[in-house]
């Protein structure tokens, strides 16, 4: 009778990275494709102004609302700023006031366009007071020179 010799495998300790390195790599690609997208907004130029920074509290949500230069409307909740479509003023009290009914402690911000009429700033302001904000802020930019 023969024999057989068998063969010892060797057990391979290697762990096999090239599959990882094509999912890291596609991860690359699909961020690097995204990234620009997320920088979406309104293009506003702010009032100035010598104040301090708001305490701002990072875990409340936060409802922004936009008024540009030509008296457009935008709404905003927290930093998503997907989907901002222009609307009139009553839309905006209506939506403003279903928030702050369902969220009496969100923190709304105005952001106004320097060139905004003065007039439609006063109209925005009495209308959110109106929905039941009772503590807006102003977001502005620092002055560079007096």
């Amino acid at each position: 009778m023969e024999t057989i010799a068998r063969k010892k495998r060797k057990l391979v300790n290697d762990i096999n990275v090239v599959p990882l390195i094509d999912v890291m790599l596609v991860l690359l690609v699909v961020f690097m494709l995204t990234a620009p997208m997320l920088n979406q907004g309104i293009e506003v130029d702010l009032p100035q102004a010598n104040n301090e920074p708001l305490d701002i509290d990072e875990n409340l949500e936060t409802l922004v609302v936009f008024i540009t230069s030509n008296g457009e409307y935008f709404l905003s909740i927290g930093a998503t700023g997907d989907d901002r479509e222009s609307m009139d003023l009553g839309t905006v009290s209506l939506r403003v006031s279903q928030i702050v009914e369902a969220n009496p402690s969100i923190q709304v911000l105005l952001e106004g366009d320097s060139e905004a009429s003065w007039g439609g700033m006063i109209t925005l302001i009495t209308t959110l007071n109106q929905a039941g904000v009772t503590n807006l802020n102003f977001i502005t930019k620092p002055l560079e020179s007096l």
